[in-house]
């Protein structure tokens, strides 16, 4: 299973790949709206875990994006 991890907190980012990692999950990530919208387009990701509270453009609308070009399960984090 490949995870994209969105979290703009780095201490917070790599905790949470680290944990899965551990768990064996393939783990990418990205700290921002432009970033995770340029991994979305390369790949598509079994599960994507979500910040809502990114940088420049907030999670809704990377959420709204990824909508509009894939059925990815998303879990928003709060």
């Amino acid at each position: 299973m490949k995870i994209l991890i969105v979290e703009d907190e780095p201490s917070l980012r790599e905790i949470m790949v680290q944990t899965l990692r551990r768990e064996q999950y393939v783990v990418e990530q990205a700290a921002d709206y432009a970033s995770a919208l340029d991994k979305i387009a390369g790949y598509d990701y079994d599960c994507i875990l979500l910040d809502i509270m990114l940088p420049v453009m907030d999670g809704w609308a990377v959420c709204a994006h990824i909508r509009e070009k894939a059925k990815t399960p998303i879990i928003m984090l709060t």
